[in-house]
């Protein structure tokens, strides 16, 4: 019986035992010498992994008695988690190592947030979800405050840690709850216990367990951590909290909602629209004023997961389709223009500056078309990918009748295409100041290209994600 549990959550030991093994022997060996070599090795390990779980899993499997689940849905989210990993870390190594902040911990620290990650989307179970989202935490935590010269690292890393431990209050008391009034941990037993006449309690415990991972996604309004942390922490940190994170924090909300609550989708169907309604005005409001872009990715990615959250909100397969759909989008976007802002240098230094942007399409013609495919895209203009995305989660929306909410979502993202659209107006048309540097590490220039093309060239089947995405929901949703 252990054996074949084993078997099961394979992956996520031998990431576990990799991370552990790579600590012991860059600590005892030359310390921050191996960190370039660990980069890589992780990265690779990543690849490795999501090629393995992509092409070798079949049907659904449980382990450990039902706490943790081996399915479409939690394969498909751990590929893309795997692989967007992958790219930042491949991304960050050579900024991080010109700035002194290459550690061999990053790789390490990072490896073990996944860990969390992959445990977190695969879990059956309140205490298994736990445990994966504060491995995920703990580890993202150090790493926000990763620069430890810089006030605004420092920052970063404790607003994240604290209002991170308020989340976690929130949750386990509504897991608390929802266990005294279900008599179980189990999803498969919450479900059951639901499906007929919900107590108060169990509400109450739904409310609070919500709450905790609208944290976690940066829903609003428990968003306030976003734009703190998202420009305090280092650039290549900034990427990976908008990617990977993201898509592990969605999938483990519709494995919550879904697996533990789905019998009772009216009970929690509005309140997901409530904050996929907030989220996505407060980001399309909020981004307006910014005048540093990370921060604007900040408020950018609270509007996007109201956009993700609109999909869930619709309580149907298709729903859940729509938002795997969404975030594999929104992250293959997220990598390019993180792609941008880490090339983003003036004399050496980074500029974050979105006015340092102006006439950038005279200086370097062929990145700031590539940007501008980004921009576009984010904004939702077709005939871009981006496009494509909200349009799965509208419909869906629409679908399930809640026409409102997709009314809703339209307004939203006319009013946020007036700051991606600024960015591409800075470029093309903005008067001329200092010029950021012309070099580009070539590894950042394949990354911002290749997710440029992926806009424009994934409109013809978007990859073959649409088959792929309604299997994983259809996984789910049952």
């Amino acid at each position: 019986m252990i054996s074949a549990d084993i078997q099961i959550v394979m992956p996520e030991i031998l990431l576990a035992v990799y991370a552990m093994l790579a600590l012991l022997g860059a600590v005892y060996t030359t310390k921050d010498k191996m960190a370039s070599l660990l980069t890589w090795v992780t990265s690779g390990l990543f690849v490795l992994l999501a090629l393995w779980i992509g092409m070798n899993g079949q049907g659904t499997q449980t382990a450990f008695d039902g706490m943790f689940n081996d399915d479409a849905f939690a394969r498909f989210s751990k590929v893309t988690i795997l692989l967007s990993a992958a790219a930042v870390l491949v991304m960050s190594e050579a900024y991080m190592k010109r700035r002194g902040l290459l550690r061999f911990e990053y790789p390490i620290l990072v490896a073990l947030s996944v860990v969390g990650m992959m445990v977190m989307v695969s879990a059956g179970d309140l205490m298994a979800l736990y445990m994966g989202l504060e491995l995920q935490s703990l580890a993202l935590y150090v790493v926000a405050s990763l620069r430890r010269d810089s006030v605004k690292s420092t920052e970063a890393g404790l607003k994240y840690f604290v209002l991170g431990a308020l989340s976690s209050g929130l949750l386990l008391y509504g897991a608390s709850l929802t266990y005294g009034f279900a008599g179980t941990t189990l999803f498969s037993g919450i479900i059951e216990a639901s499906a007929h006449h919900p107590s108060l309690g169990l509400l109450f415990g739904i409310v609070f367990l919500i709450a905790g991972l609208a944290f976690k996604v940066s829903a609003a309004p428990f968003h306030m951590w976003t734009p703190d942390v998202y420009q305090g922490s280092p650039t290549p940190v900034t990427a990976f909290f908008a990617t990977a994170p993201k898509i592990a924090a969605m999938a483990m909300f519709a494995r919550v909602v879904h697996d533990a609550f789905g019998g009772i989708v009216s009970e929690w169907q509005q309140i997901v629209a409530f904050l996929a309604v907030v989220s996505m005005f407060l980001g399309a409001v909020a981004a307006i004023g910014q005048k540093d872009i990370k921060r604007l990715m900040a408020y950018s990615s609270i509007a996007h997961m109201g956009f993700a959250l609109m999909g869930l909100a619709a309580g149907t397969v298709l729903g859940v389709q729509a938002m795997l759909i969404y975030m594999v989008i929104y992250v293959t976007m997220n990598v390019g223009t993180f792609a941008f802002i880490l090339g983003m240098e003036r004399d050496g230094r980074p500029v974050t500056s979105i006015e340092s942007l102006k006439m950038y399409s005279k200086r370097q013609p062929l990145r700031a078309l590539a940007m501008l495919v980004l921009m576009f895209s984010l904004a939702g203009v077709p005939p871009m990918v981006g496009f494509f995305g909200k349009f799965y989660v509208l419909r869906a929306a629409y679908d399930a009748g809640l026409g409102w909410l997709a009314i809703a979502g339209v307004i939203a993202s006319v009013i946020g295409a007036f700051y991606y659209l600024r960015i591409v107006y800075y470029m093309y048309f903005g008067e001329e100041t200092d010029a950021l540097d012309g070099k580009m590490n070539p590894v950042l220039w394949t990354f911002l290209m290749a997710s440029a093309l992926i806009m424009l060239v994934g409109v013809v089947n978007l990859f073959g994600i649409e088959p792929m995405a309604a299997s994983a929901a259809a996984a789910l949703v049952n």
